[in-house]
């Protein structure tokens, strides 16, 4: 019932399986600035990764680095077993790209471009694989039309076609949810964690709610340096360090009374005859013995961990 909270050193838990991606000591500078320092990532198949961070914390820069667009100064990086820098032409076969800022030929109607993408990456029996992908990626409606004519969801999904032409193994997606209406969200969520059910993907966004609903991990860059690892998103929101809970009694207690109590730190009315403590530990079989003990049912107990949002915010903030 703990948060799952990893130094950048931690070897993600399914050592059997081959990793997809994986960093070690990773370095880059751009003249006298130093962009990405010390990285150490893994990532295998079935994986959507959340990478996270704030503007300028290197997440872009990552990821070109591992589709082999941009060069690295020290460390590893492997792409299916292979690494970047002696084996791009072969891994480039392996990798699908959606960049933040997606290319597109806006006179070019949907199939000319995707059958163009097809021959740029020599795949075999272009004309069967550019529809399987129309109908994977729900382009159907708006196949016949120009690029230039579709909505912004609908380019995301030709984007997400080209990246996907290939059939690769590694999926990297940059900020792939930028710009969308409530409705195209929500098709371009399930379209991704359907995509990424066999395959490695790491998507990047500033949107923590998308992280919530798409990913099964996320990791979170700041200054350059990978902070934590949170190796199962499911215990994002269970106890961890300090704590709050609220509970209401039948017949309340004081401030005082509760601030009096072991490992509370803080107390506080919130609404009616609730309380909120602040409590450095789970004291809540504390408080069920106490209740029974004074005749004083609780009626309402409710304990929050750390959201999403406040992790991020703690390792984001820290070195600020």
């Amino acid at each position: 019932m703990h948060l799952l909270l990893h130094s950048p050193f931690t070897i993600f838990a399914a050592k059997q399986k081959r990793m997809s991606i994986s960093i070690t000591g990773l370095y880059k500078d751009f003249g006298s600035n130093h962009i990405l320092k010390n990285i150490h990532f893994q990532a295998g198949a079935g994986e959507i990764v959340g990478l996270l961070g704030p503007n300028g914390a290197g997440k872009t820069t990552m990821m070109k680095i591992i589709t082999g667009s941009l060069s690295y100064d020290k460390g590893s990086v492997q792409v299916c077993g292979m690494e970047v820098k002696e084996a791009r032409q072969e891994i480039a076969k392996r990798i699908g790209y959606l960049p933040e800022h997606n290319a597109l030929y806006d006179d070019m109607y949907v199939r000319e471009y995707l059958l163009y993408c097809a021959g740029l990456r020599n795949v075999q029996q272009a004309k069967e694989r550019v529809e399987i992908l129309i109908n994977e990626v729900g382009l159907q409606p708006e196949s016949h039309k120009k690029i230039g004519a579709l909505s912004k969801g609908y380019k995301q999904r030709v984007g997400l076609a080209q990246a996907l032409m290939a059939n690769p193994e590694v999926l990297i997606l940059d900020e792939p949810t930028t710009g969308l209406d409530p409705n195209q969200l929500d098709e371009i969520r399930s379209l991704i964690k359907r995509i990424g059910s066999n395959r490695t993907v790491l998507l990047s966004t500033h949107i923590l709610q998308e992280v919530k609903i798409m990913c099964t991990r996320a990791v979170v860059i700041n200054h350059g340096s990978l902070v934590t690892d949170l190796t199962d998103l499911q215990q994002t929101e269970r106890p961890s360090g300090e704590l709050l809970l609220d509970i209401e009694l039948a017949h309340p207690l004081s401030m005082e009374e509760w601030s009096g109590i072991a490992h509370v730190i803080k107390a506080e009315a919130i609404n009616g005859k609730r309380v909120r403590l602040t409590i450095d530990t789970d004291i809540r079989n504390t408080l069920f013995e106490m209740a029974a003990a004074s005749n004083n049912p609780i009626l309402h107990l409710q304990l929050h961990g750390h959201t999403l949002e406040e992790i991020f915010r703690k390792y984001t903030q820290a070195s600020e």
